[in-house]
């Protein structure tokens, strides 16, 4: 076995850096998995069959370059124009495009560095990518029932209004619950820096915040075709927002960044909206019904506007209910952090798969 790789070959942010960590990807047979916010559902037919159609002799070819059909079909949808657009592979892409586009790392700045903000508990990518840029990092907390804080109380908590970026997640995440886009305005019109509204879960909210790209010249939206269209697979998200802002974020983009038949799938998916939209509402009724279902069993369940809920399960530990889950084949998601270490994160699954979960509750419960 060849010798270790010096330390010193490696720079010392990345020495010091703690990875992201995704939801585990299980190797165990028949695990019902309901711990990444996954649909349950697969694409319409009429998506599967373009993507298969598409799979010829272009496989040799690059992709288009700037996913101009997609992007034109967006703007399309959106009410914007195209170059308001910018695709990537999966959202998670652009946010980390988004760092390196408008934060300045410390070692540049005399002042320290910009700075990226978001607020806790959220999506656990953003301290990384913050880290990555070398940024000053702030993970501003959330109300004690996971809401926004008022306007005028952000500041005492460490909210800075000139922070070069800020993340916010839209319905949030992991606790599911929806934010006001009359709250969002007020905060975006007072920010001074650039702003990502990330709308990973917004078709199964009850409003979203796409109008405030178009008027805040500094807010890009964010969104992503792998929670709610099935397309996780191939890694489709996108931004929305002023051309200016676009074009700095395109100067950052890998060339080909966006895969031929996860273009080719996106396209056919906006194509079929209406399938889709069926399949959130039956995401809806399900996610409703568990909700009632553990309240009953004496579970805490937080209100959601997404396709997965935030659950305090009763009796016993959060962590002892994920291994006991985890026994009887069911899948769900714990993070450790203080704020959110007494609930489990659960996917919406199929009909099939949460009355499941409901009966194998009911049983541990006893």
């Amino acid at each position: 076995m060849a010798a270790r790789a010096p330390r010193s070959l490696i720079r010392p942010l990345v020495q010091q850096l703690h990875a992201y960590v995704p939801g585990e990807q299980p190797k165990i047979p028949g695990l019902i998995k309901l711990n990444t916010n996954e649909n349950p559902y697969p694409p319409s037919p009429k998506v599967l069959a373009a993507v298969k159609a598409a799979v010829d002799g272009r496989l040799r070819l690059y992709p288009n370059p700037t996913a101009s059909a997609l992007r034109e079909k967006l703007a399309k949808l959106h009410g914007f124009a195209s170059e308001n657009i910018i695709v990537g592979n999966g959202s998670d892409e652009l946010l980390a495009l988004a760092t390196r586009t408008f934060v300045e790392p410390s070692s540049k700045l005399a002042t320290g560095g910009s700075t990226v903000q978001f607020f806790s508990p959220s999506y656990s990518l953003y301290p990384v990518l913050a880290e990555i840029a070398g940024a000053l990092t702030k993970a501003v907390p959330l109300n004690s029932d996971f809401s926004l804080p008022a306007l005028s109380a952000l500041p005492k908590l460490g909210w800075d209004f000139k922070a070069a970026l800020s993340l916010i997640t839209t319905p949030n995440a992991p606790s599911g619950r929806g934010f006001s886009t009359a709250e969002l305005d007020a905060l975006c019109a007072k920010s001074k820096g650039i702003v990502v509204l990330d709308e990973a879960y917004v078709d199964f909210a009850r409003e979203n915040a796409m109008a405030l790209a178009l008027k805040h010249p500094h807010v890009l939206v964010s969104r992503t075709f792998s929670k709610a269209y099935s397309l996780c697979f191939q890694r489709i998200g996108y931004f929305v927002g002023h051309a200016d802002l676009i074009a700095a974020l395109d100067k950052m983009r890998d060339s080909y960044n966006v895969n031929g038949l996860g273009q080719v799938a996106a396209l056919a998916t906006l194509d079929d909206l209406p399938h889709y939209r069926r399949n959130f509402r039956r995401i809806i009724a399900t996610r409703d019904l568990v909700t009632a279902e553990l309240t009953g069993l004496g579970w805490a369940v937080l209100p959601s506007q997404t396709n997965f809920i935030l659950a305090k399960p009763p009796l016993f530990p959060a962590e002892e209910w994920l291994a006991k889950l985890r026994a009887m084949k069911l899948l769900v998601r714990w993070f450790k952090y203080p704020a959110v270490r007494d609930y489990l994160r659960i996917t919406i699954g199929s009909e099939a798969e949460m009355k499941t979960f409901v009966r194998t509750a009911r049983t541990l419960a006893k």
